[in-house]
């Protein structure tokens, strides 16, 4: 069977010149999140997270937790297949869609665990629910059934009692630290605006290029 899609759209909410995005791709970043945030745009911090593993390429939803000059930061469980695809490669790629406001941002680059220390305030931050299911969820292993996974969690809430949740070694952070920021935004008769940033690490600076659409 196959299906043809007809559907069109005709993208002219914004536009996205030189002087509107200036020379700093993570701070253009921010304010278009901010944005995103703003339109009400469902999740706006929800990104596909691409690997190259093993078993081949994958991609997957994560959420981004922070971004700063160092990179894009999200969290999991160190010994999901993610975490096995980057202990193959430690390249990645991190897409951004935001429709409402016809928008997305592609990042590519290399990617890193972050430091303990950050790792452990971020779990402390985290529903006291949440942090009993880091230590519940063997992430991407199979299990019997849902009554088996929901009779895991019980019995770690149990043995954790009133007493406080640490984070376990098996979780923590990873920094995606971009070697690429290309910035997307419709634009009508499919002409769009793309301003591609690459990073040039001798000298520390960022390069922008305009790319066709």
């Amino acid at each position: 069977m196959q299906k043809h899609i007809h559907h069109r759209k005709q993208y002219d909410t914004g536009l996205l010149t030189e002087e509107l995005a200036g020379t700093d791709p993570i701070r253009l970043f921010a304010r278009w999140l901010e944005q995103a945030e703003s339109a009400g745009v469902p999740e706006p911090h929800a990104m596909t997270l691409a690997t190259n593993g093993a078993l081949g390429p994958s991609a997957r939803i994560v959420l981004l937790r922070t971004v700063d000059p160092r990179g894009f930061t999200f969290y999991t469980n160190y010994n999901s297949r993610k975490a096995m695809d980057l202990e193959h490669d430690a390249r990645a790629a991190l897409l951004f869609f935001w429709p409402q406001i016809e928008r997305q941002v592609r990042v590519e680059g290399v990617i890193a665990k972050v430091e303990a220390e950050e790792s452990d305030a971020y779990f402390a931050s985290r529903p006291r629910e949440s942090r009993i299911g880091a230590w519940a969820s063997d992430q991407s292993r199979p299990v019997e059934s849902r009554d088996a996974l929901d009779d895991r969690y019980v019995r770690w809430k149990d043995r954790f009692g009133a007493d406080d949740v640490p984070r376990p070694a098996h979780w923590g952070g990873y920094r995606v630290h971009p070697t690429r920021i290309e910035f997307w935004q419709g634009r009508p008769d499919r002409l769009h605006d793309r301003l591609l940033f690459l990073f040039h690490a001798q000298e520390r600076t960022w390069e922008r290029v305009r790319l066709q659409p």
